[in-house]
């Protein structure tokens, strides 16, 4: 699973993840020339490497051409979109970083989502700055985005609605519901923009997990001479559990205390049939001391929507929980062996080529102790005399 992390220990601006996603390896000729498929004009962009605390990374600027003397509405920028020649894919995300602005300005003036007037985020660099966020990562073709808590600065900012306290009132709406940390910059370090594309774009939020970093990127921003570097940090990487483990394996589970258990036979068949790996019961206490089951599975994640929705139809209870599980399993494999007792299917696992394991299936041995009536425990005397030539 590839992770993009960004750590905004200095917040984020449109302009600085730009840099972020050049220094960490899209392509600054790919992004230009997917830009001017917008066909939107008045704008050139500048690209340079810079340091901050000694630290090197990429600067972007979006430097517009021409005065604006008009403002956009959301109907107005999801045309300039809808009416380019970027992907399908680009023209959702772009859209969606557009709509979390448009949604808070909307809240924040009390205004039909329609009836929006954006200022800044409806200039060109702005538009230039959230389309380039779409396009770079769509090219960096990412699973997941991991974003750490944003750093909102603070101080005052000056915009259209006059001078106004840091975070901008767009901005704290945009963040709510994400952990955000204000004051460790006097300066406006997370800007509308900025708060957009990890809100759209994030899929986890806070402390880190687990990592393994492939590569990272530095995006520069504007401010310089202070004490904390303004620039953004983003990395790809793989989480721990990814990297070790590579099977795609989940283990969804529910505890239960108020179902017939005459019923945990039919439901487990169900759950084998449709493709669980295993199933298996617990006997458990619930709250009011009474005794309860817990039903657990372990399955791919392509199963995983089928087996819980067998789960929650047919079983009692509300609920279920679902833990993503490194596998770890042996190479494995059915052999049949013929001997004077009849042929048997012998399950058979390796580790590093060489058999860790070698049983043979139970029906095998039974049906071959009923057919020479002779005691089972006999019959698997034999065959572990006759799997032990596997092992050589």
């Amino acid at each position: 699973m590839k992770i993009l992390y960004y750590e905004c220990f200095s917040g984020i601006s449109g302009d600085m993840n730009l840099g972020a996603m050049i220094d960490i390896g899209v392509e600054e000729l790919y992004l230009r020339n997917e830009l001017s498929r917008l066909n939107l004009k008045g704008w050139e962009l500048a690209v340079e490497k810079e340091k901050r605390h000694g630290i090197t990374g990429t600067k972007v600027t979006v430097i517009p051409t021409r005065e604006e003397h008009h403002h956009r509405h959301p109907g107005d920028i999801e045309k300039i979109i809808e009416e380019s020649t970027l992907s399908g894919n680009v023209k959702r995300i772009a859209s969606a970083i557009f709509r979390e602005v448009a949604l808070a300005e909307s809240k924040v003036h009390d205004i039909p989502y329609e009836s929006v007037h954006f200022h800044e985020v409806g200039a060109v660099d702005s538009i230039i700055d959230i389309v380039g966020a779409a396009i770079c990562y769509d090219r960096l073709g990412i699973d997941k985005v991991h974003i750490s808590t944003l750093e909102l600065g603070g101080g005052m900012v000056k915009c259209a609605h006059g001078v106004l306290p840091v975070p901008a009132p767009a901005t704290i709406e945009i963040v709510r519901g994400l952990p955000v940390i204000t004051g460790g910059v006097s300066f406006e370090a997370t800007t509308p923009t900025g708060a957009a594309i990890v809100k759209a774009l994030g899929t986890s939020f806070g402390a880190a997990p687990g990592l393994i970093i492939e590569k990272t990127g530095y995006g520069i921003g504007q401010k310089e001479g202070i004490e904390r570097p303004n620039m953004l940090r983003v990395s790809v990487a793989e989480t721990v559990e990814t990297a070790k483990y590579k099977d795609d394996a989940f283990i969804a589970e529910c505890n239960i205390d108020d179902m017939n258990p005459e019923w945990y036979e039919y439901i487990t068949g169900l759950l084998f049939k449709a493709g669980a790996s295993d199933v298996w019961l617990t006997p458990i206490i619930m709250k009011r001391n009474r005794p309860a089951t817990k039903l657990s599975l372990l399955c791919a994640g392509d199963k995983l929507d089928i087996l819980k929705n067998i789960i929650l139809r047919e079983s009692t209870t509300v609920g279920l929980r679902i833990i993503a599980a490194g596998k770890v399993a042996l190479e494995r494999s059915i052999e049949v062996i013929d001997t004077p007792m009849g042929k048997f299917r012998i399950k058979v696992s390796r580790l590093d080529g060489k058999v860790a394991t070698a049983k043979a299936e139970f029906s095998d041995c039974s049906d071959a102790a009923t057919r020479n009536n002779i005691p089972l425990k006999d019959v698997y005397r034999y065959i572990d005399h006759e799997t032990s030539k596997l092992y050589d």
